[in-house]
Parts: structure tokens; sequence; C-alpha cells
């Protein structure tokens, strides 16, 4: 039986007047403060959403922030992953996203009844998932993991355990090296990051010798391989601000870009490339980029789109949440 996610799709009605993005910001802080609100956002959001968030941060901070959260309503600026982890953590208040069609490929790389299959056909594993998951696939989990605790989530699983690892299979291979475990792991990608061109990076490696690769670890092993870095994307941000290079070719989406140039506004900060050509040449998820200013606004105004889901998928969910946050 499917354990249902259920999400308020109920269309907004548009405002009649043409607002400019400095009225859309001025009266999203008028609804924030008189609905007692707060904005979270990712790091892959649009700087402007960047800017109006109370809190920007990675999967683990995001989760960490929705946790402390005091706020009747949290906005979440990102994907639908990210705000089924508030609403899961969060039963009480509600948790609004501002395009629900705001969704992510790594979480649709492992639907519900295949991984219940799964897990059933192996019976004696520990089941971790990344957090870049459905909620019905973390109520399945035995615990959740972000790529910034991957490793320490994984050395918490007693050493006589087999680890069954989903839904992304290069993150899940890079904590396999780092630690010396064996994990069966789910065959789920991130778009993203598999998009990005081997070949451009190696030109533009060659056209910026000087410059540092730094990378996501869910990107594929032969790109890790040439990185001088390899971290979450609190974890690259920490990097260029510490390290003395003062060029680095980032991989990973490119929305990263913004915080970083704000903390190192001295240093040079390249994109890798994707393998098809957009506006920024450059690796972009469009899911994140389907929240707007506008879409922000209403989503605040009405209250909707409401994030809803069952409780008992919730409270199964929340239990595997609530061992990763025990990690610190």
């Amino acid at each position: 039986m499917r354990t249902a996610i259920i999400r308020d799709r109920t269309e907004h009605v548009p405002s009649t007047k043409v607002m400019t993005n400095s009225e859309l910001i001025d009266a999203v802080r008028e609804l924030k403060q008189r609905k007692n609100a707060v904005i979270l956002a990712h790091y892959y959001q649009s700087p402007e959403i960047q800017e109006l968030a109370d809190f920007v941060g990675d999967s683990l901070a995001l989760a960490q922030a929705a946790d402390r959260s005091k706020a009747s309503v949290i906005l979440f600026c990102g994907v639908h992953f990210m705000a089924e982890t508030a609403k899961i953590l969060n039963p009480g208040r509600k948790v609004l996203l501002p395009d629900l069609d705001a969704g992510c490929s790594l979480a649709d790389s492992a639907p519900e009844e295949q991984f219940r299959a799964f897990i059933k056909a192996h019976p004696d594993h520990v089941v971790v998932s990344y957090i870049n998951c459905s909620a019905a696939v973390k109520a399945m989990s035995d615990i959740i993991c972000t790529s910034s605790n991957a490793v320490r989530v994984v050395n918490s699983v007693p050493a006589d355990r087999p680890i069954l690892f989903a839904p992304d299979k290069h993150l899940g291979a890079y904590v396999q090296r780092a630690t010396g475990r064996t994990m069966l792991l789910w065959d789920g990608v991130c778009e993203v990051h598999v998009d990005i061109s081997v070949d451009k990076l190696k030109l533009l490696m060659g056209k910026y010798p000087e410059a540092k690769l730094i990378a996501h670890p869910e990107c594929p092993e032969h790109i890790l391989a040439e990185a001088d870095h390899v971290g979450s994307t609190t974890s690259l941000l920490d990097f260029v601000q510490r390290d003395p290079a003062d060029m680095f070719i980032v991989a990973t989406e490119a929305g990263i870009l913004h915080k970083m140039q704000q903390a190192v506004p001295l240093k040079k900060l390249i994109p890798a490339p994707a393998h098809v050509d957009n506006a920024c040449a450059c690796s972009e998820c469009p899911y994140m980029k389907l929240n707007t200013l506008e879409k922000v606004y209403l989503a605040l105004r009405d209250e909707r789109p409401e994030i809803v889901i069952d409780e008992p998928v919730r409270k199964d969910a929340e239990r595997a949440l609530r061992r990763m946050l025990a990690l610190g």
C-alpha cells in the first residue's frame, strides 16, 4: 500500500498589480513579521532569495535550522524533499514550498515501492539514506545522512552490520572509499552533478592551471579523483576561505558561487561546465531555480502550497532523522 504524501496544489490567485523586486521584498518582509514566519533557503537558490532568507545553508544546516525554529510558518526555498524534512521535524508548524514542481532528480530515482522491495530483499542491512530522498524513503530508513556527515553516520554503524546506502551511488562510493566500508549502493544520481562535462572541465583546468578544483561528492569518481578538495556545499565554502589559492573551479551547482563570492570577493571562482550549454554555461538545478521572489510572496500571502505528510510516515521518518541529528 502506498503511503501517500499529500501536497496542496491549490492555484494562487495572482496579484493584479505588477510588483518590482523591491516591492516584492518589502511585501515579503511585512508578511513574514505579521505571520511569524521564517524563510530558509538552500545555497542553490537564486541570489535575491538567498539575500531575503533568514537562514541560508546546506541540507544538514537547514535541517538543524528547521529543528530549532520557533516560527509559526516555515517557508522553505529549496526543493520538496527539503520542505518535507522541515515538516517531519515540525509537525505542529505550517511548512510552505513556493513551487511544488521544485522536485529533485535524485529523490525521484528512489521510488517508494521499488525501494521497499529492495529493502525487503536485504533484510539484514542497516539502511542509511541520504537526505535527498522522499519522506516515504526516509520512513523506511534506519538513519539519514547528508553530504556533510555521511562519513560520520556510516562510521556510527557497527562494523559487523552490512549497510544499504541510498539513493546517490556516487556519494555512496565516496563514503566507501573514505570509511573502508563495503556498502550495497542504490543506483541513483543527481542530474546536476553527473551533467558536469569532463572534457570541458579538462579544457578549463588546462586554461587555468593555477586554479584548484573543488567538488561535491555527488560528482562521479573521475571528477573527484582530479579534485583538490571534496566536500559538501558548506565544506566547499569553508575551503575557499581557508585555502591561500586565488582561483577555484567549483564542481557543484552554480548557486553556491553567490555566497562564495561574498566570502572571498578578491578570489576568482569559475563554475564547472555542463554538457548542455545554458545561459551561464554552468551546472544549474532547474528545480531549485523554479522558486522566485513572486512565488515566495504568493506562498506567504496565501499560506500555500503547504506540505502535509501522513502521520505514520512522518513519525518513522522523524525517527531516522533524529538519529542523524543526535550525532551532531
